[in-house]
């Protein structure tokens, strides 16, 4: 029994452990308190995608998961969801203040200044083009 606990012992003495600092987020069903924090005071080395939605809109549905997709294969890049019918949380007024005229929109967010945003639901492929041009 002592010749394993040492054996043991000595194997996790020969282990190495890797940290990255990986940071993906989403922030889902957002306040504008959480907007402010995240997308107008973000970094310069961090994308932010805010996602205007609505309950009701099956084109903010379809694009939902793929949004989590490319955000979940990135280690630069937070998404924060708006309900653009909450009023107590602040969608509403987010809404007007980034001229939301049709769902989704999501806008793109780097160093607390908007860069770019698209209207509609679009594919994966058309999504990363997206990204990749930011």
């Amino acid at each position: 029994m002592a010749a394993l606990r040492l054996a043991s012992r000595n194997l996790l003495a020969k282990r190495t452990f890797v940290s990255t600092s990986c940071r993906k987020v989403h922030y889902i069903n957002a306040t504008k308190a959480t907007f402010d924090q995240v997308a107008s005071n973000g970094s310069d080395d961090r994308l932010v995608l805010v996602d205007f939605y609505a309950d009701w809109c099956g084109p903010c549905h379809a694009l939902s998961p793929i949004l989590k997709s490319v955000t979940d294969g990135s280690d630069n890049l937070d998404l924060v969801t708006i309900d653009v019918e909450n009023e107590s949380g602040g969608g509403s007024e987010l809404a007007q203040q980034f001229q939301v005229s049709a769902l989704p929109t999501v806008v793109a967010f780097r160093g607390g200044k908007q860069v770019d945003k698209f209207v509609g639901a679009l594919r994966k492929n058309q999504v990363q083009e997206f990204l990749d041009k930011l």
